[in-house]
Formats: C-alpha cells, sequence, structure tokens
C-alpha cells in the first residue's frame, strides 16, 4: 500500500486562525491523513474549536466536512496527547504562571461550552493517555521526543548534546520520529547534522541510510518561537518531508486572547514576535 501523504501538526494551542490557515492548505496540497502531535489547547482563546477539528481529523474513521467532493475517503488518523492535555487532566502545578493561567481557563471553558461535565472533550483527551508515542510502518510519532513522548524538549542546541542524543535514537521504533513540544522546526540526524529549514521547504528528502536515523520537529501551528510568526507544519510522502510555513491572521488570535480576562497580554503579544 503506497503510503499516504500526511499533514502533521503540532502545538495547535487553540489558535484558530492559524487552525483553519494550516488546514486550508493541508487540503489544498491533497492531504490525505492527518496527525497532531498533540498540544491542542492551552496558551489560545479557543480550545474547543481546535478540539472539535482534531476529534474529526486525527481519529481512525476520520472524517472532513470541508474535504473536496468527490475526493477518496480520508486514511485514519492520529493525535497524540501533549503536556498540555496531561496538565488539563491531572495539574499545571509545574508550569509557568501565565501557562498556568491558560490551562485553567481552559478547563473551566471546556466544562462550560462542552455542557454540564464537557464529558465529549474531556473523555477524548482521556483516552489519548494510553498511548504517548504511536507508530506506522515507516514512522514514530511523539510529541516531545522518542525516549520522553510527552515532556522531553529537543532544541538546536541538543545536537552538541551526545548522550541525549544517543539515547533518543536509541529508542526510536523506526527511522523518523515526528515530534513537536519545543516548536522549533528542525531535523536532527544520527551523524550529528543538523537541518534548519528557512521558511516553507521542501520536498526534502531524508535519505535514510542504515545507522543514521532522523528526528524530525515539525514547528507549531499555534505559537511559533523561532522567531517566525508564521505558522509551521509538515508534509510527508513517506519519504520526503515539506516544512511549510504560512502567514495568519496573528493580531485577530491576539485579539482573541485579549478578549478573555483570564489570559495573560503576553500570550496575545508573543503571536507577532515568533516567541
Amino acid at each position: 500500500m503506497p503510503y499516504p501523504l500526511t499533514a502533521i501538526l503540532s502545538d495547535l494551542h487553540a489558535n484558530v486562525p492559524a487552525l483553519e490557515t494550516a488546514l486550508a492548505d493541508a487540503r489544498a496540497r491533497g492531504a490525505e491523513r492527518f496527525v497532531c502531535l498533540g498540544d491542542m489547547v492551552g496558551y489560545g482563546a479557543d480550545p474547543c474549536f481546535a478540539l472539535d477539528w482534531v476529534m474529526r481529523l486525527c481519529i481512525k474513521g476520520a472524517t472532513d466536512p470541508e474535504r473536496p467532493s468527490g475526493s477518496p475517503p480520508l486514511e485514519d488518523g492520529i493525535c497524540l496527547r501533549g503536556n498540555h492535555e496531561e496538565a488539563l487532566l491531572e495539574s499545571a502545578a509545574d508550569f509557568n504562571p501565565k501557562a498556568k493561567a491558560a490551562i485553567e481557563w481552559t478547563r473551566e471553558e471546556l466544562l462550560r461550552r462542552g455542557g454540564s461535565e464537557g464529558s465529549d472533550y474531556f473523555d477524548f483527551i482521556d483516552g489519548l493517555a494510553a498511548v504517548d508515542a504511536h507508530s506506522d510502518e515507516v514512522a514514530m510519532f511523539a510529541h516531545g521526543s522518542p525516549r520522553d513522548p510527552v515532556r522531553e524538549y529537543m532544541l538546536p542546541r541538543d545536537i552538541h548534546n551526545a548522550e541525549k542524543m544517543e539515547q533518543n535514537f536509541a529508542v526510536m521504533e523506526r527511522d523518523v520520529c515526528f515530534v513537536g513540544h519545543s516548536h522549533v522546526p528542525a531535523v536532527y540526524y544520527q551523524d550529528g547534522r543538523l537541518f534548519r529549514p528557512q521558511g516553507s521547504q521542501g520536498p526534502y528528502e531524508l535519505g535514510f541510510e542504515p545507522g543514521n536515523r532522523a528526528i524530525v520537529n515539525v514547528g507549531s501551528v499555534g505559537q511559533p518561537r523561532d522567531g517566525d510568526p508564521r505558522l509551521s507544519y509538515a508534509m510527508f510522502d513517506g519519504r520526503a518531508i515539506s516544512f511549510v510555513r504560512l502567514d495568519y491572521d496573528h493580531a485577530a488570535a491576539a485579539a482573541s486572547i485579549r478578549a478573555v480576562k483570564e489570559l495573560p497580554e503576553y500570550l496575545a503579544q508573543r503571536l507577532a514576535l515568533g516567541r
């Protein structure tokens, strides 16, 4: 079976304008499957919107009401939990005050807009806790890193941390692992090379070789942190990846955050900076 053209999104963070832009672009590119690497919620002002779309697109039996008529059905999607979903269910005690405030508001918002108990949203998120990482026939998927799928960050400086890199490559179930969490797009190779995409770039052949695995950070849809305010996601066809950077209406996303008094102003300000 040919590998489905897969849109890999991470760290949506309840950012409606960014998510709408990314989804429209992925459809236009012919995406046949959607994967979400976690952190649908947190920071942004519309967690219900993000969860609604993930619950349609990134599950077994995925459906897309906006897919062009006559298109073949979507392949089964994949969704993983991130540390913000974990904090939503358990505790945000170790979050910084701004992130903690956002999680506490998000919990109340899901309860308010999701019904008396917000059962659909919380049942879905709770179901993600059973599997922290997922592998198909070609790739492994995690939110944070291969060895710590929910919480460990992969940052460009880590390419110089031989022990950390070696331990992560050692536990990989496939030759490539896609991650998010740090919000910084990059490709980390087992031979010590680091590739930092400059804007949209690809298709980029990963060039799998025996003993030279790759960890690919797809960046963040909802809150980029590499100094570029454009949203980031990736397309993968089983061999090559395309990094996608797109402008979106971050001013509208910031205005939505400012309209919620419980959300810190800083969360709105950082969207224009990509930090």
